[in-house]
């Protein structure tokens, strides 16, 4: 598994709704979007280990999927568990705390 990018809502609905998965709202012009993007390429493996699939969803492309999730700054970053959000948190997280919070949930 790698990081997979979401392209429609339609795509989404379907993949989250069995399994784990680390969720990336993200827009192509934040930068700490872009900080993150090779965090998560390199934590993937380790999530992938504990079948957790990370999802990236571009908030401009799909603002319906972000304005259903409440998304109000990126990157914003869910863990949804068999279609259940479980937990939400906002901003930049090293690769390390990343991986201990989605485990955390």
């Amino acid at each position: 598994m790698a990081v997979h990018v979401i392209e429609t809502k339609e795509q989404f609905e379907d993949k989250i709704k069995s399994g784990k998965y680390l969720v990336d709202f993200y827009a192509t012009w934040c930068g700490p979007c872009q900080m993150l993007l090779p965090v998560l390429d390199e934590i993937a493996p380790q999530l992938e280990a504990d079948n957790v699939e990370i999802l990236k969803i571009n908030v401009d492309e799909l603002q319906d999927v972000a304005g259903e999730y409440g998304v109000m700054s990126v990157p914003t970053l869910f863990v949804v568990n068999n279609g259940e959000t479980v937990a939400q948190d906002a901003g930049f997280k090293p690769g390390d705390t990343l991986v201990e919070w989605v485990k955390a949930n």
